[in-house]
């Protein structure tokens, strides 16, 4: 018999099944009978471990997109959940969504992907997480059967691995001052893009707006939104760092 892991179109629809929980409510459904659950509503299918001897490093992030905290099991992950969170257009995040069940022509297999994201404009996204190096047979096979679930409902799938060292930096900087809070008070707002609506240096405008103590979170909260811009991949942030309101290009040279 032909491995179902291969199965695409209608015949991965029953091929492949997904197990998840919902209210509470443990549900195993055929792919095609499952597909428009809201899976970035779910419950995590497997709990998130902190034992001493357990590989990895689990934990919540507040994510303020999903307005809840969101589980990863990795550094890795909770850099990608960062990045997710960041992203506009991402409306929703879960993670461990469901378990994917399927036969690979020698046993039954199942995968749980890292994140289920639904995006602004309506498609979701799953979002498995592994670094390049860090890839074995049994993994590979794992995201090519995930991915061809994915096809077959019209979902994206996306294999993200370790991100720019300088600018996962940078974004886990950014993101301490990532809820609303930060932004506020908004006349300090105001103020920021009208300095920055020519690119200067971060201290230098933060100094024009008026006390740092107050005016760095706000700025800082704006540079998470993208509201304000910087190049975040050419170094670490610094006092000279250039930063220009949305929509401004950086000076020619």
């Amino acid at each position: 018999m032909e491995a179902l892991s291969r199965a695409y179109g209608d015949e991965a629809l029953a091929a492949f099944e997904l197990d998840f929980l919902s209210d509470g409510e443990r549900r195993r459904l055929p792919l095609g009978a499952s597909w428009q659950v809201s899976f970035e509503a779910v419950e995590p299918v497997r709990p998130f471990r902190w034992d001493k001897d357990t590989p990895g490093f689990a934990g919540w992030y507040y994510s303020v997109t999903a307005r809840d905290h969101v589980g990863y099991e990795s550094w890795l992950e909770r850099d990608r959940l960062i990045l997710l969170d960041r992203d506009p257009q991402v409306t929703a995040i879960s993670s461990q969504p469901f378990w994917l069940h399927w036969d690979d022509g020698r046993r039954q297999r199942r995968h749980a992907p890292d994140y289920f994201v639904r995006l602004a404009a309506g498609q979701a996204r799953v979002v498995d997480v592994r670094a390049e190096d860090d890839m074995d047979e049994g993994t590979r096979e794992a995201f090519a059967a995930t991915e061809r679930a994915c096809e077959a409902v019209g979902w994206e799938f996306e294999w993200a691995g370790r991100p720019d060292a300088v600018l996962m930096a940078n974004i886990r900087w950014l993101s301490r001052y990532r809820r609303a809070r930060s932004g506020r008070p908004a006349a300090v707002a105001e103020r920021l893009l009208e300095v920055f609506s020519e690119p200067r240096g971060l201290w230098e405008g933060a100094g024009v707006v008026g006390d740092r103590l107050q005016v760095l979170p706000v700025l800082f909260h704006l540079l998470w939104s993208g509201t304000l811009k910087a190049d975040l991949s050419g170094g670490l942030m610094e006092t000279g760092s250039l930063v220009w309101a949305k929509g401004r290009q950086r000076w020619a040279g």
